[in-house]
């Protein structure tokens, strides 16, 4: 039998086993999805959202039960673990209140009497989903598809079994009809037996490129729809006319967020070089400000790098590209003791030849790139593999502007990068597609069926 092990990144110490579920509790799970679906899609948007609204009341109560889990299991900060859970309750929230204006008939005007599209749930829904967030990550996935009509299979990743079994344990005392939302704890050798599962409908996946490349592949083999969120390698841009303290403390906020472990944090620092050693020195100040530390406490910003060999690989980033000519002003070191923690860094003198350029940086480690003007700092923000998130810093007319030829799925003028339930993200190239939350969201695994009554009016 295989056992899902979860292990406290602050101490290097494990915490929690629990025995991975097999090919025939994958089966007896999908089972179970497909007959919940018989029933909860012939539930009225306001009878579905009764149970979304029970669910966002269930986890804001139990917060203090909740938070800890993520604080455990992946490191993050309490104070922002506690922000999740809230924020995932807001998730259920939104779209128990606006998914029936979400997904209301679209009349069409054509030949027939009358001609419309409707929106109908697809059956089950396989969400396979990181570590980095797992409650939000969760309710995204899961709170437009439910309100769709479809029910969810969340497959977590394998180091949070936890918060895994917490999420499901939330919906069940929260009154959700059995089998509407399940946490299969399995290994990902079993995913693909799920994905290619006839019950399963549909498939969303957060999660690195590699990754998503392989279930995407998957999925299109059975001929299912999928939704990819996938890395990012984030451009920052940083303009002369820019609020230049107000965009230094923003760029800190990002780019440390979960220890800098989030696929829309700021990764590159593009800044106009007539500003960029005043902005370096006021984004010095914001970071060397922040305290690193045991992520149960109340005044720690920045918690310890989810697991080992994710460190190591930063490390090697951060490494190779100081050996390439990158200045470290901070951090850029080892720590010593328990735990997988990693200073706040800050690389100057950064070229896009360097690994902290070319490869995704998943921690507390801000890249800053002086570029000679705005064209050159669109050139740079779009020289990438990826297109997930942008920020720009400028005067606002010139920034919203600049925003349409920025490559990436969602754009920020003079704000941080962040995911919004009312708002549509996602990205392109090998960001992903699809798009997860707000109107457009819902609309991702749902049948946009055509009717057409007549007679014809030809």
């Amino acid at each position: 039998m295989t056992v899902l092990t979860a292990t406290d990144p602050t101490t290097g110490r494990v915490v929690r086993e629990v025995p991975a579920a097999g090919p025939d509790e994958v089966t007896a799970t999908l089972d179970r999805a497909q007959q919940a679906f018989a029933s909860w899609r012939e539930r009225t948007v306001a009878e579905r959202a009764e149970v979304l609204r029970a669910v966002a009341e269930h986890l804001r109560e139990h917060t203090e039960e909740y938070a800890p889990l993520m604080t455990q299991e992946m490191g993050k900060p309490i104070t922002e673990a506690r922000g999740e859970v809230g924020k995932a309750a807001w998730c259920a929230e939104h779209y128990a209140e606006h998914a029936a204006e979400y997904l209301a008939d679209e009349h069409i005007a054509s030949d027939a009497t009358e001609s419309w599209v409707q929106y109908l749930p697809l059956g089950p829904v396989l969400g396979i989903l990181p570590w980095n967030a797992p409650f939000w990550l969760a309710l995204r996935f899961a709170a437009p598809a439910l309100m769709a009509g479809n029910t969810c299979v969340m497959k977590h990743d394998p180091h949070v079994p936890g918060c895994a079994q917490a999420l499901e344990a939330a919906f069940t005392a929260a009154g959700a009809p059995a089998g509407v939302f399940q946490a299969l704890v399995t290994t990902t050798e079993n995913t693909e037996r799920a994905i290619r599962d006839p019950r399963t409908r549909a498939v969303s996946f957060t999660g690195s490129d590699r990754a998503g490349a392989i279930v995407a592949s998957v999925a299109a083999s059975e001929i299912k729809p999928a939704v990819l969120e996938l890395g990012g390698s984030d451009p920052f841009i940083v303009l002369a006319d820019a609020d230049l303290p107000r965009a230094a403390k923003v760029a800190a906020q990002s780019r440390i967020i979960n220890a800098g472990q989030s696929c829309i944090a700021a990764k590159r620092i593009i800044v106009e070089g007539s500003v960029h050693d005043e902005f370096v020195e006021l984004l010095t100040e914001e970071l060397a400000g922040l305290v690193m530390g045991d992520p149960s406490q109340e005044t720690t910003q920045v918690g310890p790098i989810a697991r080992e060999d994710l460190r190591e690989n930063l490390h090697r980033q951060v490494t190779a590209s100081i050996e390439a000519g990158a200045t470290c002003v901070l951090g850029g070191e080892l720590p010593e003791g328990d735990g997988w923690f990693y200073p706040v860094t800050l690389l100057t003198g950064v070229d896009d030849s360097m690994t902290v350029c070319t490869e995704e940086t998943f921690g507390p480690v801000a890249a800053v790139v002086a570029v000679d003007d705005a064209e050159a700092a669109i050139a740079l923000a779009n020289d990438t593999p990826f297109g997930l998130g942008a920020a720009i810093w400028t005067e606002t007319g010139r920034g919203t502007a600049m925003a349409r030829r920025i490559e990436a799925g969602q754009v920020s003028v003079n704000g941080i990068v962040k995911t919004d339930p009312r708002l549509p993200s996602g990205g392109i190239k090998r960001s992903g597609y699809g798009r997860e939350l707000g109107p457009h969201g819902i609309k991702e695994f749902v049948n946009a069926q055509q009717v057409w009554v007549g007679p014809s009016t030809a």
